[in-house]
This record gives structure tokens, C-alpha cells and sequence, in this order.
């Protein structure tokens, strides 16, 4: 169910289960679990700078696949908690730059998938929400946390019990994702963004991406940020990215970054 594929220094992982709207399985979590280590192992050798996670079909991931789940003796913290949040967070401290492509619906474990990725590219078409009162269940993988920050506990509230979903114009002029585009255009422009990415300064996104990160986890004060900050520009200045940096404004030329130490 699962690709992995890299060209020029940007992984592609695909969920590849189009008739099933690519719901995940325990055996499909733990083959992306696979993945992502991989890619990470092949990050750390420099083979890998960033990384773009995809669907194919119709939608991005409808969720966790529970066509042959008995509710009755169903470990549900057993496949959330033992398996999903590892995941995210494997996903989530990617050693490079994350990108996603979120077209169709992106529901459930699906919509965790997303909130993991540093930036996520939506087609207008999307279907994002908490469609789960149907079920008996409600909102995981991190949904609550996300809707709550962005939207506010009345709309949050809105969308878990109305089970309304939001397309992916309404999501990202809500804040909860990078950009929209046309359908037919979102996989090319993560892909642009991503290469993009593979040829800049690697260590300072990974500087940006552990800021943002602490902000997000430490909830971290204006002035702490701020000391971060200034520690993570003093930790730049020892790396090959930086002096070429400044070396190529000074002669005025396009810097050719390595993304090294």
C-alpha cells in the first residue's frame, strides 16, 4: 500500500490503496512507520532533504480502515496509541522539510497525517472535519488540539456535532493549512516546493521547524522564544549553509547550498 521513491534529493511517499480511499490498517501504519524511517536514515546520510506524502485516488486518507473491525472487542487505544501518535510523531521530527498534498478527504487518522507535516498543500475540492458522530466515535489523532487552536472551541463544537466538512478553500482561509490550489495543480505545486526546498539551507529550516515546534509543545513566552531564537542563529553561523549564504549575497550570486553542518 505504501511507495517510497526519491529523485534529487526529495523523498515521495504514497498511499497507494485507492479503493479503499487509502484508510489505514494496523499492517498499513506500521508499513508508513517503515517508510518514514527509511527515508529518515536516508536524510541523515544527505540523500534526502525533503519529503512530500501523497495520495492516490480520490482522496488523500478517508481515516483508519475499519471494514473488519468488531467494535466489540475493538483495541482502539491499542491502534491509536500504540501505533498512530508514534507515527506522528516520527512524521513530525522529520530531519528536513515535510510537505503534503491533501485532496479529497482527508478524515480521521488521515487528517493526524497532515497536522504531523510541516506544510500541507490543499486542493479546493478537500474534505476536512469530525464526520465520526455517525459511528458513536469522535475526532483523533490530534483534530481537537488543531480545530481548537485555529478555529476556537465554537466552531470546533460546530464541526463535531453537525458533522459538517469544511473544503480545503474554507480550511486553509480558516488557518488550518498552508495553501489552496485547483484540484488538478496541488500535486504539482507540493512537488515544486518541495525541490525547492532540497536545494536551500536545510539547517536553518530544521532551526525554524524545532522553534516552531517548541512554541507549539513548551508553549514558550515572547522573550524565551526570542533566546531560542538568537541560540538558533548562533548554532547557524558554524554551518557550511550560512557561510555560503553569505558568502554568495556578498558577490551577489545565487548561494548553492549543500544543506550540511
Amino acid at each position: 500500500m505504501i511507495e517510497l521513491g526519491v529523485d534529487d534529493g526529495v523523498a515521495e511517499i504514497v498511499l497507494n490503496a485507492p479503493e479503499k480511499l487509502n484508510a489505514l490498517d494496523p499492517a498499513a501504519i506500521a508499513e508508513l512507520s517503515d517508510a518514514y524511517a527509511e527515508t529518515e536514515r536516508m536524510a541523515h546520510a544527505g540523500g534526502v532533504r525533503a519529503l512530500v506524502l501523497r495520495g492516490e485516488g480520490r482522496a488523500f486518507c478517508a481515516g483508519r480502515d475499519i471494514s473488519g473491525v468488531d467494535p466489540r472487542d475493538d483495541d482502539v487505544l491499542g491502534y491509536l496509541g500504540g501505533l498512530v501518535t508514534p507515527l506522528l510523531q516520527r512524521m513530525s521530527t522529520f530531519p528536513g522539510p515535510t510537505f503534503a498534498v491533501a485532496h479529497g478527504a482527508c478524515l480521521g487518522v488521515g487528517l493526524g497525517l497532515l497536522i504531523a507535516t510541516d506544510i500541507v498543500y490543499v486542493a479546493d475540492t478537500a474534505k476536512v472535519g469530525s464526520p465520526f458522530a455517525n459511528l458513536g466515535a469522535t475526532l483523533d489523532s490530534g483534530g481537537h488540539a488543531l480545530f481548537v487552536e485555529r478555529l476556537g472551541a465554537h466552531k470546533t463544537m460546530d464541526l463535531i456535532v453537525t458533522g459538517r466538512l469544511m473544503s480545503g478553500t474554507e480550511a486553509v482561509a480558516s488557518g488550518l493549512f498552508s495553501q489552496v490550489f485547483p484540484a488538478d495543480e496541488v500535486t504539482d505545486a507540493a512537488l515544486a516546493a518541495a525541490r525547492a526546498a532540497a536545494s536551500g539551507a536545510t539547517q536553518a529550516f530544521l532551526a525554524s521547524k524545532r522553534l516552531i515546534a517548541a512554541l507549539r509543545d513548551e508553549r514558550l513566552g515572547f522573550w524565551q522564544s526570542m533566546d531560542q531564537e538568537n541560540r538558533a542563529q548562533a548554532a547557524l553561523c558554524d554551518t557550511a549553509d550560512y557561510r555560503e549564504g553569505f558568502a554568495a549575497f556578498q558577490s551577489k550570486r545565487k548561494p548553492e547550498f549543500t544543506g550540511r553542518g
